[in-house]
């Protein structure tokens, strides 16, 4: 089985890449990934069997990039590689839109003409808006993106179930929510409080803190989009949440810390994002039903995602001065393809 990770040195692709090794032992991986600012392949370090992994340095946006990607036939393609950061989308949409929009068309067009292979698209929940106090989102909740973000992801799905229609792609679409774990880039809420936090800097806080988002580890996630892959239908869209873990932004922020022993008197409370959503909650159920079950509640997954950070400061601290830029060439130059 040849699986194609697109975004494999990112955070959650990278995660994936590990697991996708350690649970399938006739798997194997190929990561395509263009290594800009959130790519790091220190990520795939220690990978349980590196033989069968093959990097592939490219863009999705290029034909080229990925056809050397799909080299002796993919399988199965997992779609991560996207810009993420709702911020910089604000700041500038445009790459978003290419990365986001073009890149997920240049994948799906590339499968089409291998004739066979299954498409695993990975989204978000931002896709759905903001909720209000009560109710959360389903597959059928409309869809009301709020930022150049989630727009450019909305239209990648649309995409994505566009050719499911059309052409007979075998694709499904999974919207996650908000992830967190190791290897995570440190501009994302949970890693920037821990690393600001252990070097005794202001923890910035939008607003008033109180929005809400449902959290999930992402080795849950990555447990679940292979259920997907394994079990889901056909053009159908999947729902993936955490356990027990919706939660304030403010509650994230003090529960960190605690578990670092370190004042609040650290939590600076900044200007709000424009648009910025209230709430996030998400029903699983869909997915639950293909057999699949996340094993971390917020407390546990927290609790090991700080420990983390703490025990591998160089990772982190290698990222904010920019040195794990140079390392890819000094370390890893030989595993670029």
């Amino acid at each position: 089985m040849r699986i194609l990770v697109t975004g494999g040195a990112g955070f959650i692709g990278s995660n994936l890449v590990h697991y996708l090794l350690e649970t399938h032992a006739d798997a194997h991986v190929v990561t395509l990934d263009a290594l800009t600012y959130a790519g790091n392949l220190a990520n795939l370090d220690g990978l349980p069997d590196p033989s069968r992994h093959t990097f592939v340095k490219g863009d999705i946006c290029s034909d080229e990039d990925v056809a050397r990607a799909f080299e002796g036939g993919i399988d199965v393609v997992f779609h991560l590689a996207a810009e993420s950061h709702v911020d910089r989308s604000i700041l500038d949409g445009r790459a978003f839109v290419m990365t986001n929009v073009v890149g997920t068309q240049v994948l799906v067009d590339h499968l089409r003409r291998q004739g066979q292979g299954r498409f695993v698209h990975v989204s978000t929940d931002e896709v759905y808006g903001s909720l209000g106090p009560t109710g959360v989102f389903v597959e059928t909740t409309p869809l009301d993106p709020t930022s150049p973000y989630s727009a450019s992801k909305t239209a990648s799905d649309l995409l994505v179930l566009a050719a499911v229609k059309t052409h007979g792609l075998d694709a499904v679409v999974t919207r996650c929510s908000n992830n967190y774990g190791p290897m995570q880039f440190p501009e994302k809420l949970i890693p920037l409080m821990i690393c600001n936090a252990m070097n005794d800097e202001p923890l910035p806080v939008y607003g008033d803190g109180k929005q809400v988002r449902d959290w999930i580890h992402v080795r849950d996630h990555c447990s679940a989009l292979d259920a997907v892959r394994l079990r889901g239908a056909t053009g159908e869209v999947y729902n993936i949440g955490g356990v027990g873990g919706e939660r304030e932004n403010i509650e994230i922020v003090t529960a960190i810390l605690t578990a670092l022993d370190k004042p609040e008197s650290l939590i600076r409370y900044v200007e709000d994002r424009p648009a910025h959503d209230r709430r996030y909650a998400i029903c699983s159920d869909k997915t639950i039903a293909l057999g699949w079950q996340g094993e971390y509640d917020l407390e546990r997954g927290l609790g090991e995602t700080v420990r983390w950070y703490r025990d591998n400061q160089a990772w982190w601290e290698a990222i904010k001065s920019g040195a794990y830029l140079q390392y890819y060439e000094q370390q890893y130059g030989n595993r670029l393809r």
